[in-house]
């Protein structure tokens, strides 16, 4: 029996207009680990559905969603890209995601607007550091997902680990839907458990045709073995299922799309398929499970408001007008345009909207369907549709669009704070104002991308997410805003925080003729635990301290932890409670109840036994048995700690903790250590105190530097 993929009519495609046509959408994301084949899969999906005609490759540097000069190039996704296309009737927004952590705010920010995802698994590597990061990342947002293990043609190849994988490492209650038949070089086709057939693909036409027959004889037992673990999995969803299971041995195939249906949208379980993206094999049943499987717009609840929860949107084109700003992005032609999921409404092209967050309008330009980094022009878009939009000259990433006649505030995208520093400026003079307007534009796009003048030193400073992601914003000013910049040495972003309790006073006292300045402030500094961040306690009684100078006294103690007196870097996790206090009925102000707070803070802090906290990296390092022992040595070196360590396919992996500060350059070290055939992953895992030698030399050199005030 043959079958032939179908093909969607031209390059674009109409869209339903009855209201039926809300269950025929599916927004997915497709996430994974770096290099697990995330872009091979989305090529072949545009292929496969007649959305593109020819299969562009990562390493060719062809891939239509790798469209950036600085993908191509180094054969990685950098930014999330979006494109649309028609598979059985059903319209599919596809968001391929980058798995590099450097870049995990694209996954963060994709998968809050995502209704469904593909988690993509390396048949080899199988759960990666980052495979358990972005699941994290879709958990948090409640996301339905299926899983996909890609690269079943490559030596080493292990379906059945990567399923074991799953469950034990990430939690998730993986239920195999196909099985391989082979694996590595002996892959040559899938075993269907609801179907019970074998499923061939050939390989000359580049896997659009395929063959069902009998299952092979060799394989027969393993697949009645796993047939019998999916019914036994889908009969558990539900108590008269169950009973009839026990009754009959079995269910239809109608029972089981039914209740693996209902299962993954309720995120009680996790299908798992299999392929081989590059040689065109699994991807069209892979295809199948996201429109049979995953919800559409229709199925997800209604969006709350988070400043009142009786305020609720649901996701219906008639509806009152609600949308989301997940992501921004710069065009030399277009200049800023805005990605936008819509939950709620209509929005037309040329119409104003109202940007809750900021309390302004915003006009509306032109509505788009993006494809990759071309646009297809739309009058207008409705809820369930993911498009972007140009015009919205002030809306930031995470912002609400809705009316002004009955707003809406959804709950906005939380990104984490940059890790790495490195300081910049232009070559010539005359690129001064050029560079602050990229670095304006570059840090809209990305909010993990920060820019800050310091003006002890006058040099202004870029953060970021780790020494790659920096190293393409540089090259972004080069490329893209013809700014060639002078970088200086990366700079790791430390924090301070207290390890006692102190407590004292500070009397501000100044007299020059006139009016004068007089607040006296007694405070007490406690530390708080790892992340718990910064109270402010007003304990004041009998009007020590007049009511409207207590937000001073705060506002002095803010400004005093942005820069602390230790290493001139952030204050964390400290609790200030205001216990007494005095006041002059002439020569108290709110500037003098700030100053008293800040140089009081300050004092006060000195006497904490004050600690350096730096970013600890969580590190994964996939190497050949015989370089094992080199590569312990080397982050035993770094102040690493090894955690742990095991076997992946015919590579030892160790896992351990490093700190950021010791591990750059460590990509060149590892790769002259191993002969170039060891890999490594690393993300921020916490905040740690530094030892008491290191950061005395830390505080000293900044205070050199000038940095300390």
């Amino acid at each position: 029996m043959t079958e032939k993929a179908a093909v969607a009519a031209g390059n674009g495609f109409t869209r339903m207009k009855d209201k039926t046509a809300l269950a025929k959408v599916r927004n997915i994301g497709i996430m994974a680990h770096i290099d697990a084949g995330k872009t091979t899969v989305t090529e072949r999906i545009l292929f496969y559905s007649g959305r593109s005609h020819k299969l562009g490759e990562v390493h060719d540097g062809e891939a239509t969603m790798d469209w950036m000069v600085q993908e191509q190039e180094r054969g990685i996704t950098i930014t999330s890209a979006a494109t649309s296309c028609e598979w059985k009737g059903h319209r599919i927004t596809v968001i391929d995601t980058p798995g590099h952590v450097d870049f995990t705010m694209e996954v963060e920010r994709s998968l809050r607007v995502l209704d469904g995802a593909i988690s993509l698994f390396c048949a080899v590597a199988g759960v990666q550091p980052q495979s358990e990061t972005v699941w994290r990342q879709s958990e948090k947002y409640s996301v339905p997902k299926i899983a996909f293990v890609n690269k079943m043609d490559r030596v080493g190849a292990d379906y059945f680990a990567v399923v074991k994988g799953i469950q034990e490492e990430l939690g998730g209650h993986a239920v195999p839907v196909v099985i391989p038949m082979g694996e590595g070089e002996q892959f040559n086709g899938l075993i269907d458990l609801i179907a019970m057939q074998a499923v061939t693909f050939r390989e000359e036409t580049r896997g659009t045709e395929w063959d069902h027959g009998d299952i092979p004889e060799a394989w027969l037992a393993t697949a009645r073995e796993w047939r019998k673990n999916l019914v036994e999995k889908c009969a558990e969803q539900d108590e008269a299922t169950l009973d009839k299971f026990i009754e009959q041995g079995d269910l239809t195939e109608s029972e089981i799309w039914d209740i693996l249906r209902q299962a993954t949208r309720s995120r009680t379980v996790v299908p798992v398929f299999c392929g081989s993206a590059f040689k065109n094999k699994g991807v069209q049943h892979l295809m199948d499970a996201v429109v049979n499987l995953l919800p559409a717009p229709s199925d997800i609840p209604p969006v709350i408001c988070t400043r009142d929860p009786e305020n609720q949107r649901k996701v219906d084109q008639d509806e009152v007008f609600a949308a989301l700003a997940f992501k921004i992005m710069s065009d030399k032609h277009m200049g800023k345009i805005t990605y936008i999921r819509i939950y709620s409404g209509t929005l037309a092209s040329g119409s104003m909207v109202w940007n809750s967050a900021q309390e302004e309008f915003e006009r509306v330009g032109r509505v788009m369907r993006m494809h990759a980094n071309r646009q297809e022009a739309l009058d207008k878009a409705v809820a369930g549709d993911i498009v972007a939009v140009c015009g919205l000259s002030n809306t930031r990433t995470g912002e609400t669009l809705c009316t002004k006649d009955d707003p809406i505030y959804l709950q906005p995208i939380e990104f984490p704070s940059p890790v790495i520093g490195i300081s910049i400026k232009p070559k010539s003079t005359v690129d001064n104002e050029k560079l602050g307007r990229a670095l304006r534009r570059l840090a809209e796009e990305d909010p993990t991308f920060t820019v800050f003048l310091d003006k002890e030193t006058e040099e202004t400073v870029i953060s970021g997410m780790g020494e790659l992601h920096l190293e393409i914003i540089v090259d972004r000013l080069k490329r893209e805003f013809g700014v060639v910049a002078d970088v200086g040495r990366p700079e790791v972003a430390y924090r301070e925080t207290a390890s006692c309790a102190a407590d004292g006073f500070y009397k501000h006292v100044k007299q020059s003729g006139g009016r004068g300045q007089y607040a006296h402030v007694v405070m007490t500094l406690e530390p708080l635990g790892p992340g718990e961040g910064f109270e402010f306690s007003d304990e004041i009684v009998g009007g020590r301290i007049p009511t409207e100078y207590i937000p001073s006294c705060e506002k002095g103690v803010v400004a005093a932890m942005q820069a602390g007196p230790y290493a001139g870097y952030p204050v964390v996790d400290m609790r200030v409670r205001l216990t007494d206090g005095s006041y002059h009925d002439v020569d108290s102000s709110d500037f003098a109840f700030q100053t008293a707070a800040r140089q009081g803070f300050k004092e006060l802090f000195r006497k904490t036994a004050p600690q350096l906290l730096e970013p600890v990296m969580a590190i994964e390092v996939l190497v050949p048995d015989e370089f094992l022992g080199a590569v312990n040595g080397s982050l035993c070196q770094r102040r690493g700690r090894i955690e742990g360590m095991g076997e992946r396919g015919t590579l030892k992996f160790v896992k351990g903790m490093v700190p950021l500060s010791e591990m750059f350059g460590y990509s060149n070290a590892l790769r002259s250590q191993t002969q170039g055939r060891a890999s490594f992953s690393m993300q921020f895992e916490h905040y740690e105190a530094v030892p008491f030698s290191l950061a005395e030399d830390v505080a000293t050199r900044r205070r050199a530097e000038g940095k300390v005030k």
